[in-house]
Parts: structure tokens; sequence; C-alpha cells
């Protein structure tokens, strides 16, 4: 496994790797790697590609006020899980790699962004947009491989792409959840063990919300009450938004349609900011 911190390395190697018949996967993260990253690696891995890791926290999509100094980085135990896992190069570069001195460049979508995430993280998708445009440049991917639990940010990278031809297949991999329901997230090793049993709450009203798809209900008010109600229920819990929306465009659903609709939640647990969603 290769480990680049460059750009002009990443772009030097870039240039050879679609060459050798196999397909580059890339698998963008921000480090502190846990199984559901592993699996999207994996993923990747088995469609038979070359597959490029990045790893960068990245400045641009946190605001003023939130987690960019403090998000967990573990570079060496990342590099391990990487190498475990089959990646065969890893782009790792410092902050001035790819925003030196005088930058001064953004890409934002203007539409899948604006609900949701977009609301109470206002600069979020701009990063996001901005630094994932970039790396499809660096790495020319064929594929890039993004998790489900992060719904509108694929959605807003789906657009993103089509949009601007980038030609590169944005692939989706289901959410992994520890045995108890909570979502994997980088974020929970903030959790306290009290914190922790309180934020099993959100997949809790998801599952609440499911079930009552499965046993015919489609009243979108009636769905997100129930699931208000459950969080309610934790005093640790302060509610974001609980939403149903379509499932592409991030609008809001005004009667459930199974397979298209999803269900999103946001909450701060005590401090900690967690989010989760499922399709209806």
């Amino acid at each position: 496994m290769q480990t680049l911190t460059t750009v002009s390395a990443m772009q030097a190697l870039a240039a050879t790797l679609g060459t050798a018949g196999r397909p580059v996967g890339l698998v963008p993260t921000m480090g502190a790697l846990h199984e559901g990253h592993v699996s999207l690696i994996r993923l990747a891995r088995d469609r038979g590609a070359v597959v490029v890791v990045s790893i960068f926290v990245n400045p641009t999509q946190f605001g003023p006020s939130e987690d960019f100094t403090r998000y967990p980085r573990n570079l060496e135990a990342d590099l391990a899980a990487c190498a475990a896992a089959g990646a065969d190069v890893v782009f790792a570069p410092a902050v001035e790699e790819i925003y030196p001195k005088g930058y001064s460049t953004f890409l934002a979508e203007e539409h899948v962004a604006k609900p949701l995430e977009g609301v109470s993280r206002p600069v979020h998708f701009r990063g996001v947009t901005t630094v994932v445009a970039k790396l499809f440049n660096l790495v020319r991917p064929d594929f890039a491989v993004f998790g489900q639990k992060d719904a509108q940010q694929v959605a807003v990278i789906r657009k993103m792409t089509a949009d601007l031809h980038f030609g590169v297949e944005i692939v989706t991999a289901p959410t992994l959840r520890d045995p108890d329901g909570l979502a994997l997230s980088s974020r929970n090793r903030y959790l306290t063990p009290q914190q922790r049993a309180a934020a099993l709450a959100l997949h809790q009203a998801l599952h609440r919300a499911q079930s009552m798809v499965a046993q015919g209900e489609r009243r979108v008010d009636r769905l997100i009450a129930e699931a208000t109600h459950l969080l309610s229920q934790q005093r640790l819990v302060r509610i974001i938004y609980v939403a149903v929306v379509d499932r592409d465009s991030m609008e809001s659903a005004r009667e459930v349609l199974p397979g298209r609709s999803l269900m999103a939640i946001a909450a701060w647990v005590d401090e900690v900011r967690l989010i989760d969603n499922e399709i209806l």
C-alpha cells in the first residue's frame, strides 16, 4: 500500500492508475476509521478496483463553533485499517496541500444542500462539494463510495457529479450499526456510556417509523410526531430536525412513497451532534 501526502504525488500516480485495466475506486474519509469505513473500502475492493482512500479532516465543512480542532485523528491506526481492508493507495494530505495560501475558490450545490443540514450547518456542504470535486480531479476515479448514513451528503454529491459531468459513478453503501442499533460514526467516540444509551433513541425513532409504514401509515405528520415523541423521552437528546423527504432531492414529502421517502434525524446528545436516517 502506498501512502501519499502531496497533491503533486497524487496527480502523478493518478495519471498511471487507470492504465492497469482495472477501475479506480475512491473512498473519501476524514479518518478516525471504523468498521463502517472499512466496509466502504471492501466494497470498492470487491468491485475489482484499484482502491484509493483519502484521509483528510476538511476544515471548510466545519462551522466556526464546530468540532474541527477536536475531531479525532489517528493516522497510524487509520493506515493499518486501510492496509487490512485492502486499500492500494492512501492519500493523506496536510491542509496546506489542499488549501494553499491564497486559496479562494469554492463550489456550492444550490438545491439539494439547502434543507436539513443546510439549515443548521450553512457552510457545511459548500466545503463538502469543494473538497470532493478536488479529490475527483486529483484521483480521477471511475467510482466513489459513500455511506448511506450521510444520506444528504450522498444526494448532494450525486447532484454535483451529474451537473458538472464528472463521469464518476456514485456508489452508496448501507449504514453499518452496532448490535444495539446505533449507527457507526467517528463521533460516537465522544459519547459517555450515559450519552450513548440516550443516543439509541435516534435508531429507535427510525425503527418505529419503519414499523408504522410497514403497517400502512403514509401520513408524514403522524410519523414525525411519533419519532419526535420517542426522542423527547430522553432528557439528554435535543432535536435539531426530524423530517421525511425525497431521498434524491431532499424536498419535504407530502406523503410517504415507499422506497423513495427517507426519514432523517439530527439531534444533540448533550454536546455531541449525531445524524441518522432510514429509507421508509
